[in-house]
């Protein structure tokens, strides 16, 4: 299974605005702090709402999440490059850049949720934003849109090494000798609650 680094835009009920935003982002190389020059291919799909959205991913980049610090570097130097090209982007609703963020919420389960938009790098136009009652966590991005700032990917060992899971796990499986200590334990410490 893939988990593609990517930058997921809604764009609407008009598949040409989805149209306009690929063409934006297609094709679009950098030069990365490692030398690498990765180029973005972007394409266009429409959601269970009948909303369209464009998915522009950049070439050469891990296609199985964040594995290492130097992956997580990297896709937060993409991350951030994408940004700077959104600011300059057609006209969309909401976007964000990340590992597996395609389709992270539709319309109605965006405005559904308006109290719970705490995703880091989330990009919202205006009018997204004040159906959601403007949040105060939300920042100027570009001329008519706001976000709540990007603050890049995280490589997280547990969840990239199988290995360090498995010592992990064996440490939280707790022998039955010692659920008895553990009882006492707990109606030790009701006797000190409050």
């Amino acid at each position: 299974m893939a988990w593609l680094f990517s930058l997921s835009a809604e764009c609407g009920v008009e598949q040409v605005a989805a149209e306009q935003f690929a063409h934006h982002f297609d094709k679009i190389s950098w030069v990365l702090s490692n030398g690498s020059q990765p180029q973005t291919r972007s394409g266009i799909f429409q959601d269970i709402e009948e909303n369209w959205w464009c998915r522009s991913c950049p070439s050469g980049i891990s296609e199985l999440g964040i594995g290492t610090p130097e992956t997580a570097y990297l896709m937060t130097e993409l991350g951030i490059l994408l940004y700077q090209h959104l600011q300059s982007a057609p006209a969309f609703r909401y976007a964000l850049v990340g590992v597996e963020v395609d389709e992270f919420r539709t319309y109605s389960e965006l405005l559904d949720e308006s109290s719970h938009l705490a995703f880091p790098g989330l990009v919202l136009a205006d009018a997204v934003w004040q159906a959601v009652s403007s949040p105060p966590v939300f920042r100027p991005f570009s001329l008519g849109y706001v976000w709540k700032p990007y603050e890049g990917e995280v490589y997280k060992p547990l969840m990239a090494s199988p290995d360090l899971r498995n010592k992990l796990n064996e440490l939280l499986i707790v022998p039955s000798t010692q659920l008895g200590s553990f009882g006492a334990l707990d109606r030790n410490l009701k006797h000190y609650r409050l």
